[in-house]
């Protein structure tokens, strides 16, 4: 009998529960990973899925992810195929008795999980929450129901109550248990897309992969020690260091928040600690805050009133979403956002909530238009963070005050000498 890992958005080798338990199991292990064809199909909305910024990033970590199992002698099998059409194919060639996979909640990662369960029934399934910096376990409510509707309540209540887990080592398997596997990793071109080169003024100039994620957070954190300005900086615009940029590594779990948590508790004994690397904890548990969320109230994030009882009259006008996605509203400021995300596939936090604002408060349209073109476009797409951001910016979330930002004021505060808006309204190959 042998022990199956289903990679999903846990791209990583080292500090993985999947992995980890498989190796633990008796038999042989290996790992299989599925570009499903659905993530880059066309959306209803009239743009892929997921555009060619995110499939070349997935398409470099999967390779770095082969490398790195390889390495612990673990054979990765990768498929462009559906996973309920894959995996049982490799249940039967490999005798496969148990299968580990992290576990996933919205709802097509759910359908997709039903599917795989059905197409192989008899094989055992384990599903650990492997995305989260406080674990369900840990954390001080009974319910995922009772997780409390503001930020400050539930980070608060977790700081007090909670605990961080180690992370976990995971040690190399003896050489025997790897076996063949023939299979070559798929190009753009079989995604669909046209291989390209990076954008010169790009604030992101990184590579996908769990070894590119270490050198950036080692980078960051030690040999250029930003992390002792980030809260100071992170609402920056132009350049790859206003930001520790791990968003990307997060967001595919090429890197996991525990390893960024225990490093900055690591940096701040040996380097400094402050109320900037403390900042960066901070975002950490805003990223949890939304995976709870979209753990309580599951489909209703996706919903055009998401979680409020609030009543809006969203409006969808297609010219409108053009002028937006192509960076030519009245508002300059949002423009060079966009820009900046049709051309790199980045945007920055303060972007993010100008835009949204933009598009929600002051346009009045259909939020989730919106939320699905950042879906497809940006590199660092997190179903979570997008669409509780999203719902949260539209005032159908989280956020008690509902605010609404005068852009032309924040572009004064962020952008003062409009460096960033001539970085993109005035670039020559626009």
């Amino acid at each position: 009998m042998s022990n199956l890992v289903w990679f999903r958005n846990d791209l990583r080798t080292q500090d993985n529960n999947s992995l980890f338990q498989a190796c633990q199991n008796s038999g042989r292990t290996i790992a299989v990973y599925c570009f499903d064809p659905r993530q880059f199909e066309e959306t209803k909305y009239g743009f892929k899925k997921t555009e060619k910024f995110r499939a070349k990033f997935l398409v470099e970590t999967i390779k770095d992810l082969r490398i790195n199992l390889e390495k612990l002698h673990i054979s990765l099998f990768i498929f462009l195929e559906k996973p309920e059409i894959a995996i049982p194919k490799l249940v039967t060639l490999h005798n496969i008795k148990d299968i580990f996979t992290q576990r996933e909640w919205t709802s097509e990662e759910d359908c997709v999980t039903d599917a795989v369960k059905k197409a192989t029934q008899g094989c055992s399934f384990t599903e650990t929450y492997d995305q989260f910096l406080f674990h369900p376990h840990d954390i001080p409510f009974e319910s995922f129901g009772q997780i409390p509707e503001t930020f400050t309540e539930f980070r608060l209540k977790c700081k007090q109550r909670s605990k961080i887990n180690n992370t976990l080592n995971i040690d190399a398997l003896p050489r025997e248990n790897l076996v063949s596997t023939f299979q070559t990793l798929p190009e753009m071109e079989d995604l669909g897309f046209q291989w390209f080169t990076t954008h010169e003024n790009t604030a992101f100039p990184f590579s996908g992969g769990e070894s590119q994620a270490a050198k950036r957070l080692n980078n960051y954190f030690y040999e250029t020690r930003r992390l002792s300005q980030y809260k100071t900086t992170r609402n920056g615009l132009i350049g790859e260091n206003y930001s520790s940029k791990l968003s990307p590594w997060l967001a595919n779990g090429s890197i996991s928040a525990r390893t960024i948590y225990w490093e900055i508790q690591n940096y701040e004994k040996e380097v400094c600690k402050n109320e900037d690397s403390y900042w960066m904890v901070f975002e950490l548990i805003w990223r949890d805050y939304f995976k709870y969320i979209s753990l309580k109230h599951g489909t209703k994030i996706f919903y055009v009133n998401g979680i409020s009882t609030k009543k809006y009259d969203w409006k969808t006008d297609s010219k409108a979403f053009q002028e937006l996605s192509l960076g030519r509203t009245n508002e300059p400021f949002v423009n060079a956002n966009m820009i900046e995300l049709l051309k790199t596939g980045f945007m920055s936090n303060r972007g993010r909530q100008n835009v949204a604002s933009f598009w929600a408060k002051e346009r009045r349209q259909d939020w989730r238009i919106a939320a699905a073109y950042f879906e497809s476009m940006l590199i660092d797409y997190d179903v979570h963070s997008n669409y509780g951001n999203w719902i949260y910016c539209a005032g159908v979330g989280n956020d008690p005050r509902n605010r609404k930002f005068n852009i032309k004021r924040q572009a004064q505060m962020y952008d003062a000498d409009g460096a960033f808006q001539k970085l993109w309204l005035h670039s020559e190959d626009l």
